[in-house]
């Protein structure tokens, strides 16, 4: 009987963990995701996994664990004995990394370090290999020094997130070479979905367009919006992430659309799927804008195509279709007739 393989996620309650979770648990793997001691209850991402008719059999636990606690973190590899982890946990809002920066940097950046040197110590001791992949970021390019960006692309880190994620990125090299560790970087570039934090930028504006159909809000405050961003699904990235644990070496690949659209050009098609101008109801907010400005992300995805045999299936205008649908459903309005009625009205609502 082939032994069932086991997973551990840090990160399972975010938008990636939870979407990597539903792709192992379909593939029959045994999934343990690591969550911190909170007072208050944050799996609703993965709570619908208990009850899905498709991954009958499967199995998910869950850990308390911290990324700023490298002695815990080694408890649970021990006591899991996985046969890959995924890296995912992290204080990942750009803008907030500048207010707390010590956080995220310990977190981010260290918290990578304690994953790995808990991983090299449970090998060293039990022979047992762990394949390890690190979330890296485009974030990390920063001040682009090259376009597209590619692997062999120099990091110009823009915020403390991002010299946190280069941190982590090298150290996951260096752990790879010195002692022989199956590790990969994904250098994954915006990727984006319904389950999207709330705070993120293309969340804000889809919930905003829903909340503004509904009658709830009447202006969306935004900052740069001439920042370009190469925006993807993020159910499309986490399957790349699995790939590369699948390879026979270790390596580290860049997942991208290779296309790049403005934050103007994510509100345009977001207004424009409920037939409303999306300049009637945006303002500026000096508030949004970053100390450092990262203006334009856009990633050459050629190595993972190639090696790994990925590919992105959707675009970029069916992901805000399916993102602005997505909050609509979750306003109450389940249909394009619904909007439309609702539409009807909206201008006698909301104040111009």
């Amino acid at each position: 009987m082939t032994q069932r393989k086991r997973a551990l996620l840090t990160g399972i309650t975010g938008q990636d963990g939870s979407y990597l979770s539903e792709l192992l648990l379909e593939k029959g793997y045994e999934v343990h995701g690591v969550i911190r001691r909170t007072s208050t209850i944050n799996t609703d991402r993965i709570d619908h996994i208990y009850e899905d008719p498709h991954v009958e059999g499967a199995r998910l636990f869950l850990h308390y664990g911290d990324l700023n606690d490298g002695t815990m973190l080694g408890r649970i590899i021990e006591e899991v004995q996985p046969h890959e982890i995924y890296n995912l946990g992290a204080q990942s809002h750009v803008r907030v990394s500048f207010d707390s920066p010590e956080y995220t940097v310990d977190c981010v950046g260290m918290g990578v370090l304690r994953i790995l040197e808990a991983i090299r110590d449970y090998q060293q001791r039990t022979g047992n290999e762990v394949r390890f992949y690190q979330a890296g970021s485009s974030e990390m390019y920063g001040l682009v020094q090259a376009v597209p960006q590619n692997e062999q692309t120099p990091f110009y880190p823009r915020s403390p997130y991002a010299c946190a994620k280069v941190y982590g990125h090298w150290q996951t090299i260096n752990y790879r070479e010195s002692y022989d560790m199956f590790a990969c970087n994904g250098i994954l570039f915006n990727h984006e979905s319904p389950r999207r934090g709330e705070t993120f930028v293309t969340r804000k504006v889809t919930r905003a367009v829903a909340r503004i159909v509904a009658g709830q809000q009447k202006k969306l405050y935004m900052g740069n919006l001439d920042a370009k961003r190469d925006w993807g699904y993020a159910k499309d990235y986490v399957r790349a992430m699995w790939l590369m644990l699948q390879q026979d070496k270790p390596d580290d690949y860049v997942v991208a659309t290779g296309e790049t659209h403005s934050v103007k050009e994510f509100l345009e098609l977001a207004f424009k799927r409920v037939n409303l101008n999306w300049e009637d109801y945006v303002e500026f907010d000096s508030r949004y804008l970053r100390p450092t400005e990262v203006d334009l992300l856009i990633g050459d995805p050629a190595k993972a195509k190639q090696v790994l045999g990925w590919q992105p299936e959707v675009t970029f205008e069916g992901l805000v279709g399916l993102m602005v649908d997505a909050d609509l459903r979750a306003m109450g309005l389940e249909s394009a007739s619904d909007v439309n009625l609702e539409l009807a009205t909206v201008r006698d609502r909301v104040a111009f």
